[in-house]
């Protein structure tokens, strides 16, 4: 049988070893109330070396401040998400705060789930990037504010919903994108993904309903593709919209099918990551170029586009930006404690990034 583990010091023993009572070591430690600077450099000392640390839930509820965010991304393994969460933790310790960052797959009981576990942990305000499509799904989101703690939407509006939020303008992105598609030559555009609904869509009403029903980012990348068929009076082919499941596997599908149609997209937007590896996988099975026979750009910017063959011309989405003003206006809510404000909403612009994966177009009937 090993050593039995040493217990952790306490306040009273730092106490002790300081010279001074134990309320003095409590303010001391617990960061809250008046200690002189004497006495404040002699608990330290002590602490430091009785190697005291301290016992932040214990510490949150005597004061009520944890000095630790939560934040709720959609996919942590998506660079996107990647990049916002370095943005937070940036801001967050400087100001002397930890970062607690729970991934929720996108479904909306994982969400419900993070939520309530940041909220029993007493974190001081949360970060959400919600799978939530509509105000009616949002019922989990009362108890952040019946506990005084404030949220900022992150990347996503809740339609109805009227909170503190930073996000882009997705909708003058996917415009400017699609337009750039259609400068070059291209009128029949394929559109990688659009809502996720199971079976044919017929009208464009529909198609502009289904994506009001699913994620407020996706709703607005497709407005803007819209918006630019519409400003060069293009009809809009419901064939070159990818619906159903949002998936990579999904995606290859899609553009499998698009490519044997006899009026082929000769260009594709990809709205995400894995639209966009789904399509190049497709477009590389099935032998056809870029840019020479296909052009293609992508949303969400990162470094293996750049060193792809041909380089990926790209939509950049200012990640770290992002993070740094969600967190910002997280916490000047944290400082306010409480005070009644109207909901700030920030719209910050994506970046075109012009490389070499777009061409004049080329018909390969």
């Amino acid at each position: 049988m090993g050593k039995p583990r040493p217990s952790a010091p306490t306040i009273s023993e730092v106490a002790a070893a300081a010279g001074v009572g134990r309320a003095t070591a409590a303010r001391t430690l617990g960061g809250y109330g008046y200690v002189s600077a004497e006495m404040r450099d002699r608990v330290l000392a002590a602490a430091d070396e009785l190697g005291y640390r301290t016992n932040q839930l214990a510490r949150s509820v005597s004061t009520g401040v944890s000095h630790t965010i939560g934040v709720v991304v959609a996919d942590i393994s998506n660079p996107f998400f990647g990049g916002v969460a370095l943005g937070i933790s940036e801001v967050a310790s400087a100001r002397g705060f930890d970062a607690l960052v729970l991934s929720t797959a996108e479904h909306l009981d994982e969400e419900i789930s993070a939520v309530n576990v940041l909220v029993d942990k007493r974190v001081d305000g949360i970060i959400l990037s919600s799978a939530a499509c509509a105000a009616d799904s949002t019922a989990h989101l009362q108890l952040p504010n019946e506990q005084g703690i404030p949220l900022v939407l992150l990347d996503r509006l809740i339609p109805g919903l009227d909170l503190d939020a930073v996000v882009i303008d997705n909708r003058a992105a996917a415009r400017h994108a699609t337009s750039e598609l259609i400068r070059a030559g291209h009128t029949r555009i394929g559109f990688i993904w659009g809502p996720p609904v199971a079976g044919r869509i017929e009208y464009r009403r529909e198609l502009v309903e289904a994506a009001r029903r699913n994620l407020w980012s996706d709703g607005e990348r497709l407005a803007g593709y819209l918006d630019a068929l519409d400003d060069a009076a293009l009809p809009l082919d419901l064939d070159h919209v990818m619906l159903g499941e949002k998936t990579e596997a999904r995606a290859y599908e899609a553009v499998t099918r698009m490519i044997a149609l006899d009026a082929a997209p000769t260009a594709f937007f990809c709205t995400e990551t894995d639209a966009l590896t789904g399509t190049l996988h497709a477009l590389r099975d099935a032998g056809l170029s870029i840019p020479q026979q296909v052009s293609i750009i992508g949303f969400d910017d990162s470094s293996w586009a750049a060193v792809m063959n041909p380089p990926l011309t790209m939509v950049r989405q200012p990640m770290l930006e992002l993070g740094r003003q969600a967190a910002e206006l997280l916490l000047s809510r944290i400082d306010a404690a409480g005070e009644a404000s109207h909901a700030v909403q920030r719209e910050l612009a994506a970046e075109f990034v012009e490389r070499a994966s777009v061409a004049p177009a080329s018909d390969r009937r």
